[in-house]
């Protein structure tokens, strides 16, 4: 700042950049740097001679040297008062302190050289590296991770058992998460070292006896059960793969592999290798092929021997500049998730064609996408890929507080960074009529809930109107709760294992499934209770059995409860003994004669039901000796 001051001479730009060259070759030689740069700060106001422009370029790329234009003016907009990007992505201390005005004829000119040195450099990417200066306040608001180029992945693309290709695969879009760089220090002196961690196994009995690491073995838990797995039969179980591949299983319409079907975490760009000529035209051949027949190539992936494979679609992609192939994971039976739902048609709620024209229009006016009629362009009003990560930025920036200052309270969010994901203030505006007419055409009113005022005359009455009255304000009662009961009822299919009692209760009303088929559905959730072996699903289990025995009952299926119950008692009577004494405490035995008429037990019968099998083999040994039958025993037995 003490050297360098301004003046009032003017400059070609274009001179300039032959200056920076020469002085960067002649620091450069017979050393390494990583990567050689150039920023050049003008407000392109100064003439300029372009018949150096192809020399320029040409060592430009041949001396391997990337540029960016840092401007006071708009690059992309003539009348200079516009900004690339979204406009909530300023904050109040990062806004530009100089007057937006308009600009000059040498400046427009400028502005075109300044544009076509960058799309002869980096095509239309380079327009990219041209940056006004409150574009660079806002950058300079945002924390950027040191980028790296990425390494290759190379393999060979095979189809069938004769053809293969060089490839070399680059990861194109792969979730970048915050790395876990967290450890524990000391409080006071910071230091990870005054740390020591000791990990110690003991078994669950009253003295916690200590166990050496290495008389333990790894259990999975399956229900109540834990099966022993060893290190061996981890090895043993893992995928044995030949190692790397990408293969091609098949080709089908591009139209059969929907986005919904697309998952992963990366999105991988496959190239063919560098310098293999035969691979580039095999590969080129390949992608123009499905371009042309609007296909796409079904593929085997693994990474290596160690991971396991993935089924993924490769589609063409086609550029300017480039080709190749993109390829996405699909998923495998496990991974869908199916849904039943309850239908949406329902006559007394039909939106009437001025409601659906309202809603088109809202639609509509929330348009992401600008047509520029002028240039017949597409312009993306929110494009995600270049808004950074909020999450990121809230964590830097707190980071960075906490260094700099230890003992102060962090600092409330930037509202740029708030002000990331808010609609551009364009869309805002558009949408405002819109939205009016939606209110306007679905009016809401609040529901007040009717209380009914009692007099001295409903609170003492005559026993003969008490009955009466009793029974309205049951009724009522009975009405309110009727109609809540059926709104829930519309989106129960089955018995699910949040609420199975109430579920089967509602789906044997609605009888869209015969009695038997529910109570499988039911026995299922009691099964899988009981398997955990814990006592709070111990009692959600007696409330499920309780909700079968009350509505085999109602419903005369009490054959149904009565197979169940039996079939219960022989599964838990040894195995789960304190939960069917639970039972027992309840007196939750078998339907008799007198609660369904068509029943054919008895009151002793579901009475000796209940009572520990020891009883009852003395007791029909005491019958065996009165004279009862051999064979009566023997069955017992």
């Amino acid at each position: 700042e003490s050297k360098i001051q301004p003046g009032s001479q003017q400059a070609d730009f274009l001179d300039a950049l032959i200056v920076c060259m020469d002085v960067i070759q002649k620091e450069t030689v017979g050393k390494k740097f990583e990567k050689k740069h150039i920023e050049v700060f003008t407000d392109l106001s100064s003439p300029f001679s372009k018949d150096q422009l192809d020399i320029i370029t040409h060592n430009l790329r041949k001396s391997n040297i990337s540029l960016q234009f840092f401007l006071p003016i708009q690059a992309d907009k003539e009348d200079g008062t516009g900004d690339r990007g979204d406009s909530n992505l300023h904050s109040d201390h990062c806004r530009p302190s100089f007057p937006l005005k308009g600009i000059t004829e040498q400046q427009e000119e400028g502005i075109q050289m300044v544009k076509q040195v960058m799309m002869s450099l980096e095509g239309e990417d380079g327009l990219d590296e041209i940056y006004s200066f409150s574009e660079s306040l806002r950058q300079l608001c945002i924390f950027k991770k040191i980028a790296r180029s990425s390494i290759p992945w190379r393999c060979q693309l095979t189809i069938g058992s004769n053809l293969s290709i060089e490839i070399l695969a680059y990861k194109s879009i792969v979730q970048e998460k915050v790395k876990t760089s967290w450890t524990v220090v000391d409080a006071r002196t910071l230091r990870k070292e005054d740390i020591q961690k000791e990990t110690v196994y003991c078994l669950n009995d009253d003295d916690e006896t200590e166990v050496p690491k290495e008389d333990t073995i790894q259990g999975f838990r399956y229900g109540s059960d834990i099966i022993p797995f060893s290190k061996v039969d981890q090895e043993q179980m893992k995928y044995k793969s030949e190692g790397k591949c990408f293969s091609v299983l098949g080709f089908c319409r591009s139209s059969q592999v929907h986005r919904k079907y697309f998952m992963g975490n990366q999105v991988l760009k496959v190239f063919a290798a560098k310098g293999d000529e035969a691979a580039a035209v095999a590969l080129s051949s390949l992608i123009h092929a499905l371009d042309e027949l609007d296909m796409v190539a079904i593929v085997r992936y693994a990474y290596d021997r160690r991971t396991n494979p993935q089924v993924g679609v490769a589609f063409p992609h086609i550029k300017d500049t480039y080709e190749c192939l993109v390829y996405v994971q699909l998923p495998f039976m496990e991974d869908l998730r199916q849904y039943m739902f309850s239908s949406l048609k329902n006559n007394k709620y039909t939106p009437t064609e001025v409601q659906l024209s309202a809603v088109d229009a809202l639609i509509d006016s929330m348009s992401l996408m600008k047509k520029e009629e002028e240039e017949d362009t597409i312009k993306d009003l929110f494009p995600t890929t270049k808004i950074p990560n909020p999450q990121f930025q809230r964590l830097f920036q707190c980071l960075l507080h906490r260094a700099l200052h230890p003992q102060e309270h962090l600092p409330p969010v930037q509202q740029h960074v708030l002000n990331m994901l808010d609609p551009s203030t364009e869309v805002t505006a558009k949408c405002q009529i819109p939205l009016s007419e939606i209110k306007a055409l679905f009016p809401l009113t609040e529901v007040i809930k009717r209380k009914n005022q009692l007099t001295a005359q409903d609170i003492f009455q005559d026993n003969h109107e008490e009955g009466s009255n009793s029974k309205k304000f049951k009724t009522e009662e009975g009405g309110a709760h009727f109609s809540f009961s059926n709104l829930a009822k519309v989106s129960i299919t089955k018995v699910g294992s949040v609420s199975p009692a109430e579920d089967f209760r509602v789906l044997v009303r609605q009888k869209s499934a015969s009695f038997e088929e529910v109570s499988l559905q039911l026995i299922n959730h009691i099964e899988q209770f009981l398997d955990t072996n814990e006592t709070p699903y111990f009692m959600k289990s007696m409330d499920c059995i309780r909700a079968f025995r009350e509505e085999a009952i109602q419903f005369s299926e009490y054959q149904c409860f009565n197979n169940f119950l039996k079939a219960l008692r022989e599964k838990v009577e040894k195995r789960l003994s304190h939960f069917w004494e639970i039972i027992i405490q309840d007196g939750i035995t078998l339907i008799t004669k007198d609660e369904a008429s068509g029943s054919s037990v008895t009151a002793e019968e579901a009475k000796k039901f209940l009572a520990p099998k020891e009883n009852q083999n003395e007791d029909a040994a005491a019958g065996f000796e009165e004279g009862g039958d051999v064979e009566d025993l023997l069955d017992l037995i």
